[in-house]
């Protein structure tokens, strides 16, 4: 027995020699240790870091985004909030999330994940923004013009919006009798149907949200015009005088005041979630 034994320390010896002798001239490639493979087994490499919740731990679903007519395909994690899908987004479409307003049953909150808002597979988003390149462009507009144009404005500034001339007139005529029912200090969501107010010639004037194509649709008897929503710079509002439930709306379609459409007779519970659907929560000018 202890000659055999004798025998394999031998072995073992004449083994250990020939290896260092075969790493020392090349021929071999020392190999890790047992604890060097489970350290890096535990790390997964330099190049891969796993993320707590794995990507394919993830529950995602699948979305179209519609933007400027065109519809980019999205898949996105159901957990993620709104903001990092603005974030994403912006990557295919350039615009940027400070000028991101994304629509799916109303105005999506930043701090709502895509669960929250019970997105489903197949849904349709609407994104209203501006690239900066065009709001670069807007913004260089001849800044004398622009000037001489909020000159004319001073002079109305001072009084209530009611009570200036130009409106005045239109409102001593009274309320119409088919205007839309009127809320004072509430807030709801715009109906499914169009909503409406009138012209300063009395005429009816119905607001129309076309999301899938961007656009605003301003009807009246004569003529229908398609506003890419995109191009309203503004939205103002200001209450009747004794008329609290109803407001005086301006959509501004230029980059001057003189531009603004002004609608009369729009019920109060509305503006807020109009301003919302054409403006964001940004507002460029």
């Amino acid at each position: 027995m202890a000659s055999e034994v004798g025998d394999v320390i031998v072995q073992t010896n004449e083994i250990e020699k020939v290896d260092d002798a075969e790493q020392q001239s090349g021929k071999i490639t020392p190999q890790p240790s047992s604890e060097d493979s489970s350290s890096e087994g535990a790390t997964g490499g330099a190049d891969h870091v796993d993320s707590p919740l794995g990507d394919e731990d993830r529950e995602t679903v699948d979305f179209k985004v519609i933007f400027n007519k065109k519809k980019y395909d999205v898949t996105f994690a159901l957990d993620e909030k709104v903001s990092a899908l603005k974030t994403h987004i912006q990557t295919i479409t350039t615009v940027t999330p400070g000028m991101q307003k994304l629509m799916f049953k109303g105005l999506m909150k930043d701090d709502s994940t895509l669960r929250e808002l019970n997105m489903c597979n197949g849904a349709k988003l609407m994104l209203v923004g501006s690239k900066l390149n065009d709001v670069i462009a807007v913004s260089s507009a001849n800044p004398e013009k622009l000037r001489a144009a909020e000159k004319t404005q001073d002079t109305t500034k001072k009084e209530p919006v009611c009570k200036q001339k130009i409106h005045k007139k239109v409102l001593d005529k009274g309320l119409p009798d088919d205007a839309m029912p009127g809320l004072k200090n509430l807030k709801e969501r715009l109906p499914p149907a169009p909503v409406h107010g009138f012209n300063k010639t009395g005429g009816k004037v119905r607001l129309t949200f076309k999301m899938e194509a961007d656009q605003l649709w301003i009807g009246t008897k004569e003529r229908t015009d398609k506003i890419p929503m995109g191009s309203i710079k503004n939205v103002v509002s200001a209450p009747i005088e004794t008329h609290e439930e109803y407001h005086i709306v301006g959509i501004q379609l230029g980059p001057t005041e003189a531009s603004r459409y002004w609608i009369y007779w729009f019920p109060a519970q509305f503006v807020d979630s109009l301003k919302d659907t054409i403006l964001g929560k940004w507002q460029l000018f």
